[in-house]
């Protein structure tokens, strides 16, 4: 009887470790891989291939972020999920090139406190 209630107590203390290391929603990228297939299986399965073998690939050859950040973008499905067959296929494609530097946007000038209460009435000067 001791050693039914043992073995009682090990598998309720053991279950709660297993049924979270099992739950999805304590992957995160599972789970976005998941949300992303409509938990299609083979949908699944090719993309975790796929995460796995970019991620291999930069940590293996090291590409400049640049490149990294253009990927992302590219692979963006929504702001927090990726769409890693894409990202792999982006990361792998020698011939993608730096994107020329974005122009500075200069803030327009404002007119003067007095100027616009002037312009208002109709007033020239």
């Amino acid at each position: 009887m001791r050693r039914v209630a043992v073995a009682f107590v090990v598998l309720l203390w053991a279950s709660p470790i297993e049924a979270r290391a099992s739950a999805p929603i304590y992957d995160s990228n599972y789970l976005n891989i998941g949300l992303g297939c409509q938990w299609q299986q083979k949908c699944m399965k090719k993309q975790q291939k796929a995460m796995n073998s970019a991620l291999k690939f930069v940590r293996k050859h090291e590409p400049p972020a640049w490149r990294i950040h253009l990927c992302n973008r590219n692979a963006s499905r929504t702001r927090y999920r990726v769409d890693w067959v894409g990202f792999e296929n982006c990361i792998r494609n020698s011939a993608l090139r730096e994107p020329p530097p974005r122009p500075v946007r200069r803030p327009q000038a404002k007119p003067g406190h007095g100027e616009l209460a002037s312009r208002s009435r109709g007033e020239r000067g």
